[in-house]
């Protein structure tokens, strides 16, 4: 069985190539037990092992304003997270899962780094909870919801919807449309949170993902944000959609399937 050992840092190895190598370690991870004596060798060897990979990542948004070793350590807490939530028996690649949490834990920490330099907490809940309202509302209304179906649905005034709608233009005109630095070019900090890295060729095209994420229902694509986007487990998405563990696992199997069904056409096209 391959433990994994990573290649020297001037080799021209892909960050996929090295998530690879670590498949073997991770199946035996899950296999063990909570008190085998093993299990956290095993796990901080696979963390070690990976580290790099995540330092790559977060390189990739240095000269934004912020310390790169902050980034690096944002970046393996995504790298943990994904070790420790990860699940082999799906038959995805750990690269597939591990990268997209190690993004989603940077673009977090530049929104709440953001949010709180720029914008009140009351502001930034209400926010939220205005943006949480608007898909659900959507859906029960089959239509766009106004700022008098919004206030209604939170309980507030349609002053305070306005406001927090406001606060989001500010937020994204602040931050995600600033001025990317000059040795990033012309564009703007949002064309740079979200760009795939050229290492990671083996990872599916994040427009036929979105795509094919737009084909699931409602729901699947609410608990595929829960589980991926949120880092929540599956008994914590179970108690927030108000259904049963097992059921969780039901829906986010079935939209697996459905999205390598749609990308599978996407590549045969």
């Amino acid at each position: 069985m391959r433990t994994g050992t990573v290649s020297s840092p001037k080799s021209a190895v892909s960050a996929v190539d090295v998530l690879a190598r670590f498949e073997d370690s991770l199946l035996l991870l899950h296999r063990l037990p909570d008190g085998d004596t093993g299990r956290g060798r095993l796990r901080d060897e696979i963390i070690c092992g990976c580290a790099p990979v995540a330092r790559r990542l977060a390189m990739r948004f240095r000269n934004r304003g912020e310390d790169v070793e902050d980034l690096v350590q944002v970046a393996t807490i995504g790298l943990i997270k994904a070790v420790d939530r990860f699940e082999p028996e799906r038959g995805a690649p750990f690269a597939n899962y591990v990268m997209p949490t190690m993004l989603g834990e940077i673009k977090r920490y530049f929104r709440d780094r953001t949010w709180t330099l720029h914008v009140q907490r009351s502001l930034q809940e209400l926010h939220l909870a205005v943006c949480r309202a608007i898909p659900e509302l959507s859906q029960s209304l089959q239509r766009t919801p106004t700022a008098e179906d919004i206030a209604g649905y939170l309980g507030v005034s349609e002053d305070e919807v306005l406001r927090g709608m406001q606060c989001a233009a500010a937020y994204t005109a602040s931050s995600l449309n600033a001025p990317a630095t000059a040795d990033d070019g012309d564009g703007e900090l949002q064309d740079l949170l979200g760009e795939c890295d050229d290492t990671l060729e083996a990872l599916p095209e994040r427009e036929a993902l979105r795509q094919a994420i737009d084909t699931l229902p409602e729901r699947d694509q609410r608990i595929l944000r829960m589980r991926f986007v949120d880092n929540l487990t599956q008994s914590e998405i179970a108690d927030q959609v108000g259904v049963s563990q097992m059921h969780v696992s039901r829906l986010l199997a079935r939209a697996f399937q459905v999205l390598r069904q749609e990308l599978t056409c996407a590549d045969a096209g």
